[in-house]
């Protein structure tokens, strides 16, 4: 926008130069031609009074005047004869222009060319006789316009430079007044930034002309509703965690009692299986309330260590591989620490979440295997289990809510654990996809936006 704006001011300034500037040097230009024109035809007339008068003393100042004329002016004087005075100066070729000045009693002047001027100004002035004013002869100068030309280029270079030098401080003032009024819209921008990057104490100032502030204005209590909408979902979410996950453990200590207290199979059966309902809304609870605080999305991505993330969950998941005698392992190319920009917890929550699902699967024996590789300006992490994998309508169904599959200990998930990777993923910029890995398992994919800084 700035430089459509000093694009367009600039196009008015040089409009306003043209109009101003070309007339006054194309005046400028006409003046000239006419001041030369008349001043070599009073020079031309009075040779040619000379010329006319005939006695000596004229036609000896005839001859000086020529002579100091054309040295005066690089011009050069030429003159026809009359009987009483023939001076030694060039005589004129016959052309129309003397034949009018000798037969028609005409002066005339030649340029030498139909734009501007040529390189000579000819004059030609017929000379009268003192006693009867009858045309005796004639009197021509060949005037060069080498200096002409000159001053041409001076009046039109002049006013070149002094356009281009208006213009180039027109540029200037120009983008200074452009930056000034883009500065509210800017300011604007740079809110409308913050607010997506999840800083929602984020607001724009309110300045400019009368419709930017009533924009920043509306922006603003558009901010102020949100932050207030968020922070009561904030409290909401912790109020729900508190509600729901009291009962539930309180419920299944009870189970436990009643497992424990009872020695029929059958009611000790059905106890269990209440036992792992409550388990699985438990975790479902868990999902459910994880989900609401990643859609709030009120924390910024910030450069965070990937490798540093990636090995602390490995070791937390390590002891229930181990029970199962699951290998996890660690692979990948990438040097240093790579850093990347994610929220804080989502990457610990995403982990969590595939690990868990690969471990679920993953046969006993198995080995997960978790690679880092930078590529380009993003970071991709894989997990890659050797399960039965998934169809290619599982895959598509997979990041869908409360979609379960089963795993290889027979149970069945939540539904949400990949619909939350998913949120999190998404909300810092990246992306997740499900694959095939090379030993038929499922290969989950994830590309996360590198940072700039690099790690130590």
């Amino acid at each position: 926008m700035i430089r459509q704006l000093v694009r367009s001011y600039i196009l008015l300034v040089a409009i306003a130069i043209a109009l101003f500037t070309v007339p006054v040097a194309f005046s400028l230009t006409d003046q000239l031609r006419s001041d030369t024109k008349e001043s070599v035809q009073r020079k031309a007339a009075t040779m040619a009074a000379l010329l006319g008068n005939g006695d000596s003393a004229s036609c000896l100042a005839l001859e000086r005047m020529a002579k100091a004329y054309g040295t005066a002016t690089e011009g050069e004087v030429e003159t026809t004869t009359t009987p009483q005075c023939t001076p030694p100066l060039e005589r004129p070729d016959q052309d129309a222009a003397l034949t009018r000045a000798l037969e028609e009693d005409k002066a005339t002047a030649d340029w030498g060319s139909s734009f501007v001027w040529g390189p000579e100004l000819v004059i030609t002035v017929p000379a009268h006789s003192g006693a009867d004013d009858k045309v005796v002869g004639a009197v021509r100068i060949n005037f060069s316009t080498d200096k002409m030309t000159y001053r041409l280029w001076t009046i039109w270079g002049f006013r070149a430079g002094l356009a281009v030098a208006v213009l180039g401080v027109a540029a200037l003032i120009g983008a200074g007044v452009a930056r000034r009024l883009t500065r509210p819209l800017r300011q604007l921008n740079d809110m409308a930034s913050k607010f997506s990057d999840g800083d929602l104490t984020a607001r724009s100032p309110v300045t400019g002309p009368q419709e930017t502030q009533t924009l920043a204005r509306t922006l603003n209590q558009g901010a102020e509703r949100l932050d207030t909408l968020i922070a009561s979902q904030r409290i909401f979410v912790a109020d729900a965690s508190h509600q729901l996950r009291t009962p539930l453990t309180a419920l299944r200590l009870s189970l436990d009692n009643i497992a424990d207290g009872v020695d029929d199979e059958f009611v000790k059966e059905d106890v269990e299986q209440a036992t792992a309902e409550v388990v699985r809304m438990n975790r479902l609870v868990s999902g459910l309330l994880v989900l609401a605080r990643a859609e709030a999305k009120v924390t910024a991505a910030e450069p965070l260590p990937l490798l540093d993330i990636v090995r602390e969950r490995l070791d937390v998941w390590r002891p229930a591989a181990d029970e199962r005698g699951v290998t996890i392992t660690l692979k990948g190319g990438a040097d240093g620490r790579p850093l990347v920009l994610t929220s804080p917890g989502h990457l610990d929550q995403v982990l969590d979440n595939v690990l868990s699902n690969a471990l679920e699967v993953s046969p006993d024996g198995g080995t997960i295997t978790v690679q880092v590789e930078p590529r380009g300006d993003e970071v991709v992490l894989s997990v890659l289990d050797e399960g039965p994998g998934m169809s290619d309508l599982d895959k598509s169904r997979a990041f869908d809510r409360f979609w379960r599959g089963k795993g290889l200990t027979g149970k069945a998930g939540s539904g949400l654990g990949l619909a939350v990777v998913k949120q999190l993923v998404t909300d810092d910029g990246g992306t997740v996809t499900l694959g095939d890995a090379p030993r038929g398992g499922l290969k989950v994919t994830i590309s996360l936006r590198a940072s700039s800084r690099s790690g130590g």
